[in-house]
């Protein structure tokens, strides 16, 4: 499974701005909406949801926001870069700036668990992020994240 299969060019975002977690979840909730179709507020409890179960601040400026949806029909991803550092109430008390979200069907099961997997693997890669904070244009990001170089050091 390659980020390219979760994640199209469109749905990155190179300097988001929000202040705060609830704030962000609901952009995302909006981009994703324009990307899947699915209702807006439908993908913003989602999300919300998980949150309640812990969050999903997995440390180092990174957070990894999922949930899994009825009508969701394949895996899908929104990236985004944010302008500012926010409390994410992150798994090491650091601020998050870089946070990939995904989006599942409720059947996905191992594919799901996939999925978050290559893409932690990715944002673990200290290198592949110190580019991600680095880029300004969301051509750039989504190269970074998709590049074959990545892609292999990741898998």
């Amino acid at each position: 499974m390659n980020i390219s299969d979760l994640l199209r060019p469109d749905a990155v975002f190179a300097s988001l701005k929000v202040q705060s977690k609830k704030q962000l979840l609901q952009e995302l909730a909006a981009r994703a909406a324009q990307q899947t179709g699915i209702a807006e507020r439908r993908i913003f409890e989602t999300l919300t949801e998980r949150e309640r179960l812990g969050s999903t601040g997995v440390g180092q400026g990174i957070a990894i926001p999922h949930g899994r949806l009825a009508e969701v029909k394949q895996i899908a991803g929104v990236f985004a870069r944010l302008d500012a550092a926010i409390d994410y109430d992150a798994v090491d008390k650091q601020p998050v700036d870089l946070v990939f979200m995904l989006l599942a069907p409720d059947a996905a099961g191992a594919d799901h668990l996939k999925a978050l997997a290559r893409v932690s693997r990715l944002l673990r890669n200290q290198q592949a992020c110190e580019k991600l904070r680095a880029a300004t244009r969301q051509e750039a990001l989504y190269a970074i994240l998709t590049e074959p170089a990545a892609s292999a050091r990741a898998a």
